[in-house]
């Protein structure tokens, strides 16, 4: 079986043929005849203005060959393949039986037979990775030219002359210029309605024509035609119209001694029913709903059997081969086809949408019946359901900072329909067993990390609520349900931690661009269970208190702040410099790093707990994979321990020491954060692409809280932020930190990326981005990591640099190299392209684009 070249070995080919192509001068002209020319360039002059967009790219029957920095690689590595290697490896190996005697005796035959075999499928891959070299054609830039004229003349400019000329040098080079001549466009003067209907003439005069995308004054564009024609079937097929189609629809245009006006007949045609001989023409008429029957339980080979149960439930009639295993709502809430309404295209549109997020059913199936009696239609659904009891299972081998190697696996049973209520219920477990990066250097157990976890969540495809939401979240918007709960317990990872979660969220989308997500409650539980391993965690920190304590003399220059694997004797110098017991004051440097250590320590080891709301608003523009000119915005805001807080206070609950509520001994986090994303996407053409995006954050505590946990703050850098620094590495502000982690309460982003194609599947991208993080109304002390006003804006970190990106179809596998621009940690005036090499550089491996 011929399997593909891995993507190493194609890039080290790349490089390899690059460097050749431009050492040794590939000839460019290998391939292209004597009789022949290399078309090289094309030019459009649109009313002698040279006009180049996608559109016009798009129109051309045959384009150059690319380049890349000027060079046109692609064709020299087609030029490497040999257009006959059959016929050669014939002639020169398989030919000459001395040869094949010798090599099948040095290789056998079966690798003989595959090294040649090998040969073809490397001269195949030069081929395709190749670019054969474009060979200028007058029928072709013939074929252009007209296409030229057509797409001019499709917007309104009726006049329109084109014409090309070639030029042709004694390199066997040909360049193509292609002449516009648009003259002066026509504009529409006046619309006019024919149409045979007589309900469809009312209504359209009543309502459709006000929307109309067609108006006088406009120039003359073809595709507001076809929109337009689009948009009145769409409106008649929602409005009971069943048998109208877009063939109906024909405009009739007058351009006759009109002085480039344009006068133009709306002709709605009656409907059109074949005979055997002959067509008849009658009035279109508006078709209700009859019957709505829902089979819920169908499959092919009960068709001819007998229904064994049914019931009727507000106006739908639900059958059942078997017994029925759903409760009827469950299934009615999913149809939008209404008894008694007039027939609506959206309804079954909307009606597939649901029952297939519903993810019980597979496969489901709407058929109308017409009763040309009555005009009148029933509407058959047929639903064949999934499995009830689903088992999923996952494996995982990985390797991380902490571990040399780990193992995870997660099982999961999955219920569907577990209430009859088309709900479905998801319980899974995780456990994963690695070795740290001391394990090895241990009598203990080689495994010494682990982690357990469980999870549950319920999905209801409706709102679970008291009280009734259809007039505010219609069923359309498709509202949903979601209850989870979670636990994980976690040994010789960090602090080592129990979490429990739990939550409580509910979700609608009011149109197919926009999503609401609203965490009515969620419910966040951590305990730390072995604190004392801090400074064996943060180390950098530990460094700096060694360091101290040797300056001072209260450790030797060969000695720690530990004793026996012990970091007691860090925490008791910490408490003396903060009592005063050393010779620190204040004002000393060295007491204020000691003190925001200990600021630090407390606040990461401490237990959270948090009780918050969250809502989440998604406008997503894009309408599809292939669209290249979108935007995104997210929103998002939290609101935590609010609830609590006004408990506290009704019940009267005391205050502990550090004069905050506690809830099972553990004082709640309260604060507010806010959220906004905004990305937006430009196609330039030519698989040329520009990105934005623009994020700010900021989580403000107040009440019961002086900071914001750790998992609710924001870090800076890695390979989907700020790339020129690693993720954790950068700010918060101007501050030189150690941390190995540092975080903040606020945060800015601003990224731009210009996206290229290079080689076939290769593409390109340069970049530059700017943001930084900062401490605000906060306890953090410290001048240089908070954000006072705008004078702090001069901190914000810039970096650029350049990435490299390959398109799998279904994920882009991305590397992105990242320089140092501006790097607030250092002193102004000392700040732009200090560490701008690749030595200091940051090199970032991820999937698909960062934004």
């Amino acid at each position: 079986m011929q399997t593909s070249t891995p993507l190493k070995y194609t890039v080290l080919r790349l490089l390899i043929f690059s460097l050749i192509c431009t050492t040794f001068s590939c000839d460019v002209m290998k391939r292209v005849k004597k009789d022949e020319h290399l078309l090289v360039n094309n030019t459009v002059l649109v009313n002698e203005k040279t006009t180049s967009t996608e559109t016009i790219e798009n129109l051309q029957y045959q384009k150059p060959n690319g380049t890349l920095l000027g060079i046109p690689l692609r064709i020299h590595i087609y030029n490497l393949a040999r257009p006959n290697i059959d016929s050669i490896l014939k002639a020169k190996v398989l030919d000459n039986p001395r040869k094949v005697a010798w090599k099948t005796k040095l290789l056998s035959e079966k690798q003989f037979y595959r090294e040649l075999q090998s040969r073809k499928n490397f001269n195949n891959w030069l081929k395709k990775t190749g670019e054969a070299p474009t060979i200028y054609n007058e029928t072709k830039a013939e074929k252009t030219a007209l296409a030229l004229k057509k797409y001019y003349f499709s917007k309104g400019w009726f006049d329109v002359e084109t014409s090309f000329d070639t030029k042709k040098d004694s390199s066997q080079k040909a360049r193509v210029t292609y002449n516009v001549k648009t003259g002066k466009p026509y504009i529409l003067d006046s619309m006019k309605s024919s149409i045979k209907t007589p309900a469809i003439d009312s209504l359209y005069n009543s309502k459709l024509k006000k929307g109309s995308l067609i108006a006088t004054g406009q120039q003359y564009d073809e595709t507001n035609y076809a929109n337009e024609r689009d948009r009145l079937t769409t409106l008649l097929r929602n409005s009971g119209y069943y048998y109208f189609g877009q063939d109906y629809i024909t405009f009739d245009i007058d351009t006759v001694r009109t002085k480039r006006k344009i006068n133009t007949d709306l002709i709605i045609a009656n409907r059109a029913i074949r005979n055997e001989d002959s067509v008849a023409r009658i009035p279109f008429k508006v078709y209700k709903i009859k019957d709505v029957n829902i089979y819920t339980d169908y499959k092919n080979e009960y068709r001819d059997s007998t229904i064994t149960d049914s019931v009727t439930f507000k106006n739908y009639n639900l059958y059942s081969y078997n017994k029925l295993k759903y409760r009827p709502k469950a299934i009615t809430d999913a149809v939008f086809i209404t008894k008694d309404d007039v027939f609506k295209d959206i309804d079954r549109t909307r009606t597939y949408r649901y029952l297939s997020e519903l993810q019980a059913f597979r496969y489901p199936r709407i058929d109308y019946i017409p009763n040309e009696q009555d005009s009148t239609l029933t509407a058959n659904v047929y639903l064949i359901p999934k499995k009830k009891f689903e088992l999923t299972s996952s494996f995982e081998v990985f390797k991380s900072n902490i571990q040399q190697v780990g193992f995870s696996f997660n099982a999961g049973l999955l219920i569907r329909n577990i209430f009859r209520g088309a709900e479905t219920l998801e319980i899974s477990g995780i456990g994963s067993i690695g070795a740290s990066d001391d394990a090895s250097n241990t009598k203990d157990q080689f495994f010494d990390i682990n982690e357990l976890g469980g999870n549950i969540r319920l999905s209801i495809p409706r709102f679970f609520l008291p009280f009734k939401t259809e007039k505010i979240v219609p069923k359309y918007m498709s509202p949903s349900t979601r209850f989870n709960l979670s636990a994980t317990s976690q040994r010789n990872i960090g602090l080592d931690k129990q979490a429990f979660t739990g939550s409580l969220n509910y979700n609608w989308y009011p149109s197919s661009k926009v999503t609401n997500s609203f965490d009515l409650l969620n419910v966040q539980y951590v305990k730390n269970l072995n604190v004392g391993n801090y400074f064996g965690v943060y180390q950098n920190s530990f460094s700096s208190l060694n360091t101290i304590a040797q300056n001072l003399g209260v450790i030797g220059e060969d000695e720690e702040l530990s004793e026996s694997g012990s970091f007691a004797p860090a925490d008791l110098f910490i408490e003396n410099v903060v009592s005063g017991n050393t010779s620190l004051s204040p004002t000393d440097d060295d007491y204020i790093t000691v003190n925001n250590i200990k600021q630090r320590k407390d606040r990461l080891t401490e237990d959270n707990l948090i009780f918050s709301s969250s809502f989440n608003f998604v406008k997503n523009r894009r309408e599809n994979l292939f669209d290249k000119n979108f935007s995104i915005v997210r929103l998002r805001l939290e609101l935590a321990g609010n609830l609590l807080s006004n408990l506290s206070n009704v019940f009267g609950l005391e205050k502990n020491q550090d004069d905050k509520y506690e809830v099972f001994g553990v004082p709640f986090s309260q604060y507010v954060k806010a959220e906004v994303d905004y990305v937006k996407h430009w196609d330039l053409g030519r698989k040329n692409e520009f990105a934005v995006r623009s994020y700010l954050g900021i989580a403000i505590p107040y009440g019961n809280s002086e900071n914001i946990p750790f998992a609710k703050s924001f870090f800076a850098g890695g390979p989907n932020d700020i790339r020129a620094w690693t993720a954790y590495n950068l700010g918060p502000g101007s501050s030189l930190s150690t941390n190995e982690f540092n975080e903040a309460n606020l945060k800015i982003t601003l990224s731009a990326e210009q996206r290229f194609n290079l080689l076939g599947r290769f593409n390109g991208a340069v970049f530059v981005d700017a943001g930084n993080i900062w401490n605000v109304f906060d306890n953090v002390e410290d001048e240089a990591a908070t954000f006072d006003g705008f004078s702090s804006l001069k901190d914000i970190a810039v970096g650029s640099g350049f990435g490299i990106r390959y398109d799998f179809s279904f994920f882009v596998l991305r590397g992105d190299i990242g320089f140092k621009t501006y790097d607030p940690s250092r002193t102004l005036g000392d700040r732009w392209f200090k560490d701008y090499n690749f030595g200091n550089a940051v090199y970032n491996i991820g999937v698909n684009y960062p934004f």
